[in-house]
């Protein structure tokens, strides 16, 4: 893995004020992670677990502090720019997979190709090389609701992944699935970090999901208090 780490927060804070209420959703973490780590988030709910991917990923501004992506300010990015970089750098897969329900699996893994304004003949192409991937050969033309909660999620990851990420961040990527499929998502996120070396950062409650990391981290009341590595 390279020095330089792909992720550095730095003192960075985050603040909602709810009515009369403060809620310090961050307090002053500071991070580093090299490229193509895996690590793993973990923590009781309201700790600041999701608070944290929104704001090191740019979905969200810190109320103070900074993360940098490959050495890049995210602070010093209006939104525009952080939309560019995130669309270009950046994968994202959710507990609850987004699929748009009326386009077919290939047209949803391609998507964030056509948005970036990738010719469609080679959108579909490099789409149908993500499905291989994930091991969806022959459920191309199929739309969500035909597709097992495994298979959409699959679907998901070879969406995150089809724009060559240099960063893949997941939310309790395996919230929605069983025992079973929880495993198999996971076996499939740690060939791919091994095989892409994309870096991955994944906020998860499950401890079998969160021992295939490199790395676990432990939040509670906003900070990381506790890091532990694989053997």
């Amino acid at each position: 893995m390279a020095d330089e780490p792909i992720i550095r927060g730095i003192d960075a804070h985050k603040t909602y004020n709810s009515g009369p209420v403060t809620v310090h959703a961050l307090r002053g973490v500071n991070l580093e992670i090299p490229r193509g780590e895996m690590v793993a988030i973990m923590g009781p709910s309201g700790c600041g677990k999701t608070t944290l991917l929104n704001c090191f990923s740019g979905l969200d501004d810190l109320t103070s502090g900074d993360v940098q992506i490959e050495g890049v300010s995210l602070s010093g990015m209006d939104d525009d720019a952080k939309s560019r970089y995130r669309s270009r750098r950046m994968g994202f897969v959710f507990q609850s997979y987004n699929l748009l329900p009326v386009l077919t699996a290939a047209e949803n893994v391609e998507l964030p190709l056509l948005v970036a304004k990738v010719p469609a003949k080679d959108a579909r192409r490099k789409a149908l090389v993500l499905m291989e991937q994930v091991e969806l050969n022959g459920w191309a033309g199929h739309k969500p609701a035909q597709l097992s909660a495994g298979q959409q999620q699959r679907v998901a990851i070879a969406r995150a992944l089809v724009n060559d990420p240099a960063i893949v961040w997941a939310d309790e990527p395996t919230g929605n699935l069983d025992s079973e499929t929880s495993a198999q998502i996971m076996d499939l996120l740690v060939r791919l970090n091994r095989e892409q070396r994309q870096t991955l950062v994944l906020v998860t409650h499950d401890a079998i999901v969160s021992s295939r990391a490199h790395r676990i981290l432990r939040m509670r009341n906003g900070q990381i208090v506790e890091e532990t590595r694989s053997a």
